[in-house]
């Protein structure tokens, strides 16, 4: 019996307020002419009943208004057709008026009580379509790889829900950029609003602008990490402004929104880091065997010219100069070799330390001299450190390189004949060793990338090179629990300090 009662009310959603208001009075009086051969037979009281059962069957399948008909319409055919004189609106007993406004006011209240039962039971089965199209649209969400399957199922939501067209704008930095064909709309919108959404992580509902095209409505798409973008809704296919229900229902997928959009963020920036990743692994296996297959040639060619310049035989002066810069351009060649195969060898973790206490005026002094006369032509070098300095525990030929790329830079961009300083000092458990030249210093836009690998800086076109020596020398000091800072002398040129720990150092015996 409830499901056919069910069955009809969804049958009179259909009709128009008229339409109910008929329908429910010739109910009542199809209702009363099946009653008419009761009297006699039943109290009218009972009758009562009968009218009022009468009056909540409309009620529960024609709402308030049929409700409302209903019980004015009984009321009247009962005072007619029932209570005497019949036929009549004239009551002979006073007391049946309290009879019509008890069965009246019983008729309403039972009317508007089954009523707004079905309303909100009308609501209830709206809720219950909606909360299944959101978990529908979620699950669609949950498979969407890319934003633009995410667009457009948001789209198709909102148009088939709610009736009103959705775009979805994306943020980076909490900043929306118009021009990306990614945030492109079908509908004009007020760009400062879904600006002002983002900043202050609220919706946003101008309904001044709900009946023209452009959007009213801007959610900010809320996730854990960040606000990633803006909901825009634009009700000008829409009658009615949305309903509070309505407005929750588009704040809820909004952040459904706002996860799979971070998500999709995440998985874009990790496929990224997977591909840099092996990107870098190419690039270092080449460099590595680049490396390799270079230094035994170079290693040659400057064999060849070293003994060129220094043989027996008296050669033309052309002659010298020709094999004195075949032999410098090879060694810097071969600098640049072994700074690249030394820094794949770092980043792989394949060059260990060999850790020994030595002398820091030995390294600094094999620094000096692996550049040779290259370095003597051209500079004086200018070493301040005191006998009884300590041992330093280091690996001496990694020290090595740091000392020689410190000096190459030095003397790449400080005139020629000028003085480089390596002085040595204690302060604070460390060892601090400076490197100071009379060049131009370090540029403030270079201090924050000097470090970068193939980053040569602003004066890059001074001197060649590959832009590795200060990413080299910052690697092998930090793996020796150090630090390297760049620093400018007041009255001018670059300095270059490193502090490495001095720890327990072993007692070198004085010689007598």
């Amino acid at each position: 019996m409830f499901n056919r009662i069910t069955t009809l009310s969804a049958l009179t959603e259909r009709l128009n307020n008229w339409q109910k208001i008929a329908l429910s009075a010739l109910i009542c009086s199809l209702s009363a002419a099946l009653m008419d051969p009761l009297i006699g037979h039943l109290d009218l009281a009972n009758i009562v009943m009968l009218f009022l059962l009468v009056v909540l069957f409309v009620s529960v399948t024609l709402g308030r208004v049929g409700a409302i008909v209903a019980a004015v319409v009984s009321v009247l055919l009962f005072d007619v057709l029932f209570v005497p004189p019949r036929f009549s609106l004239t009551v002979e007993n006073s007391q049946y008026l309290v009879t019509f406004a008890v069965m009246l006011i019983t008729g309403l209240i039972s009317g508007q009580m089954s009523a707004g039962l079905k309303d909100k039971e009308r609501q209830s089965l709206q809720r219950e379509v909606r909360t299944r199209a959101l978990y529908e649209t979620a699950s669609k969400l949950a498979g969407a790889i890319a934003v633009s399957q995410v667009k457009e199922i948001c789209e198709n939501f909102f148009r088939d829900e709610l009736r009103v067209s959705a775009a979805i704008l994306i943020a980076n930095d909490g900043l929306i950029d118009f021009d990306l064909s990614l945030n492109k709309v079908p509908f004009p919108l007020e760009r400062h609003m879904a600006q002002n959404a983002i900043r202050s992580g609220k919706t946003i509902n101008n309904e001044a602008m709900a009946t023209t095209r452009y959007a009213s409505i801007y959610v900010p798409l809320k996730a854990s990490a960040a606000i990633r973008g803006v909901l825009a809704l634009s009700l000008h296919d829409r009658s009615a402004q949305l309903s509070a229900d309505d407005l929750s229902l588009a704040e809820t997928l909004g952040a459904v929104l706002a996860i799979t959009i971070e998500r999709l963020h995440y998985v874009e920036v990790a496929n990224q880091a997977d591909l840099d990743r092996v990107s870098e692994r190419l690039r270092s296996t080449i460099l590595s065997a680049l490396s390799h297959d270079l230094k035994t040639p170079l290693t040659v060619i400057m064999g060849l010219a070293e003994s060129l310049s220094r043989g027996g035989a008296a050669l033309a002066e052309p002659v010298l100069t020709v094999s004195r810069d075949i032999y410098a351009n090879a060694l810097r060649l071969k600098t640049m070799v072994i700074n690249l195969l030394d820094i794949v060898r770092l980043e792989q973790g394949r060059m260990g330390l060999g850790l020994e206490w030595h002398s820091l005026e030995e390294v600094v002094g094999a620094g000096i001299q692996y550049l040779g006369q290259s370095l003597a032509d051209n500079h004086t070098v200018r070493v301040s450190i005191a006998p009884d300095f300590p041992l330093l525990e280091m690996d001496a030929i990694l020290m090595e390189r740091v000392f020689s790329n410190l000096l190459e830079n030095a003397a790449k961009f400080s005139p020629p004949g000028s003085v480089i300083d390596i002085d040595a000092s204690i302060n604070e458990g460390h060892a601090h060793i400076t490197i100071s030249d009379h060049g131009p210093g370090f540029l403030p836009v270079d201090r924050e990338t000097a470090f970068e690998r193939y980053n040569r800086g602003a004066l890059a076109h001074m001197q060649e090179g590959l832009g590795m020596g200060l990413s080299i020398c910052q690697m092998i000091i930090k793996a020796h629990g150090g630090d390297i800072t760049l620093q400018n002398h007041p009255e001018g040129g670059a300095c270059v300090q490193v502090a490495l720990k001095l720890g327990n150092a072993p007692q070198v015996p004085q010689e007598s």
